[in-house]
């Protein structure tokens, strides 16, 4: 397909975003312009995070103690208008025995927070009942964030940088489109050798959630990238990211019962030096007893000419196991069938989750990984959460056995 022909067709998408709004009557909340910034809202959000890695292809073990400190100041909305500015510090407590992608230090595993301070939103946005659009940096989160994501686990989260217009329409119908002309990620604020801070192009980002009965939802999606070729890094840490994706999404609950399934298609665009069609598709169910809940659930990435099913803008660490083995999708794809349960224990909450990881296109055998958790609201601003994930595999010449270790404490004012 021709770039003007996807743009043409893309836009016609943004049109029928903005077509269903009717006009709307302005209502302010604010006052005037004064009270617009004596009524907003300031708030600290501090999170430090202790990661141990400890992954057989090393020597050493990777221990990174790392602080975020994030500033956010919400405006009250004066005439329909209102804004947010959000900047994020990301620091080494101590010793830096990790490799953060920018300090330098190859000898030890990879933990993806570098430091740095940046802008992480800043964006206006003039709202008419249920359509509003925004314009600046600003978080994007589409559904469970499969395909588009915040990657908020990492320090240094995900945002985007464009337009976005977003309808609700009562509980039934909600549509989103967004034009994306640079990814903030989390690699960044600054470019290192391992990996571009920024992405820069012309991205479409589409979805609709309609829910036609009561916890029956149906959503469609359409994802157009077209990333930038950037210079000094190979096509597959930019330009080779370029894809086309469209799929369908239905979730359910009854009763204790829920149920989602999920089916995608995708192709290489843009400048993208790649040639493959590759399906993705997930299967869950999840039955809830006496407090806790259990899941199953099958995720299909596939593969098709030596390339897997790229999901570049997810937030990744959500899924395949926490330990992040599968970052990147192998050229012969993968499958991952999967158990869990989550409750309570008290104050405390518990989760727990099985992998088993194979090949889609191919006999290959990639391993299996536990994955634990146990978090702890203390009080309404203090937050402790103990992670731990442990990969283990036959398949040396692939993958790696690897534990990781994270204690994380949030504290908000």
């Amino acid at each position: 397909m021709t770039a003007s022909l996807k743009a043409l067709r893309l836009a016609a998408v943004a049109v029928a975003v903005l077509s269903v709004a009717p006009t709307f009557a302005q209502e302010s909340e604010a006052t005037d312009f004064t009270s617009m910034l004596t009524e907003g809202k300031a708030s600290f959000d501090f999170r430090y995070r202790y990661e141990f890695v400890d992954d057989e292809n090393f020597s050493k073990d990777a221990k990174a103690s790392t602080l975020r400190s994030r500033l956010t100041f919400a405006s009250a909305a004066y005439r329909g208008f209102s804004f947010l500015t959000e900047f994020d510090d990301v620091s080494t407590i101590g010793s830096d025995n990790y490799n953060s992608t920018a300090n330098g230090n190859g000898e030890y595993p990879t933990v993806a927070d570098p430091e740095g301070t940046e802008v992480n939103q800043a964006w206006i946005k003039y709202t008419v009942d249920s359509l509003s659009g925004s314009y600046g940096r600003q978080r994007i989160l589409h559904g469970g964030q499969r395909f588009v994501g915040g990657v908020a686990w990492r320090q240094n989260e995900q945002t985007y940088d464009g337009f976005r217009a977003l309808y609700k329409g009562g509980s039934s119908l909600t549509l989103d489109y967004a034009y994306v002309y640079n990814v903030n990620r989390i690699f960044g604020p600054d470019d290192s050798t391992a990996q571009p801070a920024d992405w820069g192009g012309e991205n479409h980002l589409a979805r609709a959630d309609f829910k036609f009965a009561e916890n029956h939802t149906l959503s469609a999606f359409a994802y157009a990238l077209d990333i930038d070729e950037r210079s000094g890094w190979p096509a597959d840490k930019s330009v080779d990211n370029s894809t086309d994706a469209y799929g369908v999404e239905y979730s359910v609950k009854i009763g204790p019962v829920t149920a989602k399934a999920t089916y995608a298609n995708q192709s290489e665009s843009g400048d993208s030096n790649l040639d493959y069609n590759a399906s993705y598709y997930m299967v869950e169910g999840g039955l809830t007893v006496l407090g806790v809940k259990a899941i199953l659930g099958y995720e299909v990435l596939g593969g098709d000419n030596g390339v897997g099913f790229k999901t570049p803008l997810a937030t990744l660490h959500k899924f395949q196991g926490w330990a992040d083995k599968f970052l990147t999708t192998p050229g012969d794809g993968i499958e991952d069938l999967y158990v869990g349960a989550k409750g309570e224990l008290g104050p405390v909450q518990l989760g727990a989750y099985y992998h088993d990881f194979q090949a889609e296109d191919s006999n290959a055998d990639f391993g299996t990984e536990i994955d634990l958790v146990a978090s702890w609201p203390a009080t309404k601003n203090l937050k402790l959460e103990l992670n731990y994930a442990s990969f283990s595999t036959d398949n040396k010449v692939r993958y790696s056995d690897t534990d990781k270790t994270w204690l994380t404490v949030i504290f908000k004012i």
